[in-house]
């Protein structure tokens, strides 16, 4: 490693220390913890004013950089950026005080786009580099899986096994990944998105499958993760007026690599009031804040915000890490973070889906445009927010918004009786042939002999 590099930690302090390189392409560390940056290095403020004269992928580099240090050359990166990140990111201003920034613009229409996007291509650079080929596992609860597919989609030294909830995602986010072929391969299992994971995390710890080269494109990567920190710049660079001056983020929370991105951009010097985290029924993050008790919520609660149907969020285990304490894979907390600090730098709200149905239509009827399930948590939590906190009128405050609402157009429909134009990039998979589902996976071990007998 050179003295440029930042190492990262796992959260479960039972593995070495790694570089990013190593972090990314081994995606979980061998302890079943999440790997963690050491130190998070600073921007300042100046620097960040400045970011309101650069172009959304040149934000990108100069974040980025700051993490990777030498570790890849200067034209390579910023290639890699530049491929990556090619596509608009909108912020939009809804009232006096409210805007969204649309994150839906990317080839599969969400906000995964930008984390999977990038991982593919930093892989690959890495991957040829050494002349390795990896297995990617992955799982998802609605949008990850689609990003995941169409980014690694035909990298020759790459392979993808995406896990899914049958019976949970809509039919575009199931096509995204099905229709594919080649390189992708898309498993529908009987049963939630935490049984996906679950089932990803242990293979990934299985001795009997170390000969397999696993690496992970969920945002238990920390490559996935690192460029859901640039949208927090650039939105705050399009919004602030004032140097250092500070904005709330209305963050849907699923998994939390969203609302990771954002803590790791305020750790950069990211000037933020306070972060709102938007869940729906899945409550377990409001209910540890509120009682300081953390308890999973088994089985997950299908909600039609259903990307965030997450009853243990993977990167829960790095927002402790980040307040200095320590829990495991299985919730288990063994050191207890710095409940006071988190409180007093998050809020979290759990909206149902019944405030969910009427936040759709109520912001239609309002502001005449429309806003999807994951978008509309988003907006009905920083609603809330406004209400209890009236100390903080002051403050602008940033909704973001994952997914285009064509991802979910029975509930649009239903709701304000308007069918979403669909954006090319789904347009384009609607007709296409789907790759039947490989194998019947109910358990495990399930799962476990078809890597073994596939790769």
């Amino acid at each position: 490693m050179t003295d440029k590099e930042i190492k990262f930690h796992s959260t479960n302090y039972k593995s070495p220390e790694v570089n990013f390189k190593t972090a990314i392409l081994q995606g979980q560390a061998l302890d079943k913890g999440l790997y963690m940056l050491n130190k998070i290095p600073k921007a300042k403020r100046d620097e960040i004013c400045s970011f309101k004269e650069l172009k959304f992928n040149e934000i990108g580099y100069v974040i980025i950089s700051k993490i990777l240090g030498d570790i890849i050359p200067e034209k390579d990166l910023r290639k890699i950026v530049d491929n990556a990140l090619n596509f608009d990111v909108p912020i939009e201003r809804i009232n006096d005080k409210d805007y969204i920034c649309y994150l839906d613009r990317g080839p599969t229409a969400s906000f995964k786009d930008f984390g999977a996007r990038t991982l593919a291509f930093l892989m690959e650079f890495f991957l040829k580099q050494e002349e390795k080929n990896k297995v990617i596992l992955t799982a998802t609860s609605g949008d990850t899986g689609g990003a995941v597919a169409q980014a690694f989609y035909e990298m020759s030294n790459i392979k993808v096994v995406v896990l899914y909830p049958k019976q949970e995602i809509s039919d575009l986010q199931r096509k995204q990944m099905t229709t594919l072929g080649k390189n992708i391969t898309a498993i529908g299992i009987n049963g939630k998105f935490d049984d996906c994971q679950r089932f990803v995390k242990n293979a990934f710890a299985d001795s009997d499958l170390k000969k397999i080269e696993f690496s992970s494109a969920n945002s238990i990567n920390f490559g996935r993760l690192l460029p859901q920190t640039l949208y927090y710049f650039w939105s705050y660079s399009r919004v602030a007026e004032k140097k250092g001056e500070k904005v709330i983020y209305s963050v849907p929370s699923g998994n939390f690599g969203n609302l990771m991105g954002g803590l790791i951009a305020n750790r950069m010097g990211l000037p933020v009031q306070r972060f709102i985290s938007a869940v729906n029924e899945n409550d377990e993050f409001p209910r540890y804040l509120g009682t300081g008790k953390y308890e999973k919520v088994e089985p997950s609660k299908n909600c039609i915000s259903n990307a965030m149907n997450v009853g243990h969020p993977s990167n829960l285990a790095r927002l402790i890490d980040l307040y200095g304490g320590r829990i495991d894979e299985t919730g288990i907390i063994y050191k207890e973070p710095k409940l006071n600090q988190i409180r007093n730098e998050i809020v979290s709200y759990s909206i149902n889906d019944d405030l969910t149905k009427k936040t759709i239509s109520k912001f239609y009827n309002k502001y005449n445009k429309i806003i999807e399930p994951h978008g509309a948590v988003g907006w009905a939590a920083l609603e809330i927010y406004r209400e209890s906190h009236p100390v903080d009128k002051k403050f602008k405050a940033i909704n973001l918004e994952t997914a285009d609402p064509a991802k979910f157009p029975d509930e649009i429909i239903s709701l304000i009786d308007i069918v979403p134009k669909l954006p090319v990039s789904l347009s384009i998979i609607q007709n296409k042939k789907e790759f039947p589902n490989p194998t019947e996976i109910n358990e495990y071990q399930d799962f476990k002999a078809f890597l073994m007998k596939n790769f």
